[in-house]
Parts: structure tokens; C-alpha cells; sequence
């Protein structure tokens, strides 16, 4: 019968291969060289050298200040490909006001002005309500009425 029996700490065995190891460590490392043609150092170094933080080269300019002026909005009116009507800035892209959507009832598209009784959470202002208020339930049936449609909603809010 055998007993094997935990020790605590290391085998002997283990500690005598470590002490052999770092005792005879410079000729391991030539003798690697030597095998790998000099490959054993140079993917050291290489390590190493990945290890290190990158350093700056030549000039760091930082400018301080604000940014570049901001150009005046250009309004334009559009309709998204999910059917919004929104006015936007032309320069920048970003959305300016919601006008409202087209929908689509009994096969028909129509404008619903974005108010609280067509069920829009944040309406229009009284103004752009009272300009574009006929146009709310407008049928639209092609491309060159949407144009139009555009074109009229232009007009009224003076873009």
C-alpha cells in the first residue's frame, strides 16, 4: 500500500530544478541563441520594448480655445425617409423644428400636423400651428405633390 500525503510549500524536487535553473540561467539563454540564431534575445527585447509606454515624437501642439464659429442655420424643409416633416439646417444636418408626419389611412397618405389632438407629445408653437393649420389632413398622392406640399410649407414659414 502507498500514502501519498499533502506537505505544504513546494516539492523538493521542485526547488532543487528552480535553484538549477536560475543557478545556470546565462548559459540557457546563450544556449537558446545559439540554436535560435540570435531569435531568443531579439523576441526579449521585442517584449520588453511592447511593454514599454509609447513616447511622443516631435512637437505636441495643443491649441487652446473654443471651437471654430458656429455658421448661421440655413433652414430647409424635408421629408425623412420615415415620413417626418421636419425643418433642418442644411449646414449642419441636425433637426431644427418637427412639423409633423405623413401617415397613412384607408390606402391614402396625409399630413397630421404634430399637435396634441393628432396625438403628438410635443406639438408644434401656437405660430407654426396657426401658418400651417389647413395644411393639416392634406392627401398626397405622388412624389411631385409631396414637392409641392414641401415648397408650400416653405413658403408659409419663410424659408
Amino acid at each position: 500500500m502507498d500514502i501519498f500525503s499533502k506537505k505544504e510549500g513546494p516539492r523538493r524536487e521542485d526547488v532543487v530544478a528552480k535553484r538549477l535553473i536560475s543557478e545556470n540561467r546565462q548559459t540557457i539563454h546563450r544556449l537558446a541563441d545559439q540554436i535560435s540564431g540570435g531569435g531568443y534575445s531579439a523576441s526579449r527585447k521585442a517584449a520588453a520594448k511592447a511593454k514599454e509606454p509609447p513616447k511622443p515624437e516631435g512637437l505636441n501642439i495643443h491649441l487652446l480655445g473654443g471651437s471654430a464659429p458656429a455658421s448661421p442655420p440655413v433652414p430647409r424643409v424635408r421629408i425623412s425617409l420615415n415620413k417626418r416633416v421636419v425643418v433642418m439646417d442644411a449646414n449642419s444636418g441636425r433637426q431644427m423644428q418637427f412639423l409633423g408626419q405623413m401617415r397613412v389611412r384607408d390606402g391614402q397618405t396625409y399630413f397630421a400636423l404634430a399637435t396634441r389632438t393628432n396625438g403628438f407629445v410635443s406639438p408644434v408653437d401656437d405660430e407654426t400651428e396657426r401658418q400651417l393649420a389647413d395644411l393639416n389632413g392634406v392627401v398626397i398622392e405622388s412624389s411631385e405633390i409631396e414637392e409641392k406640399f414641401v415648397g408650400v410649407i416653405r413658403e408659409r414659414l419663410n424659408f
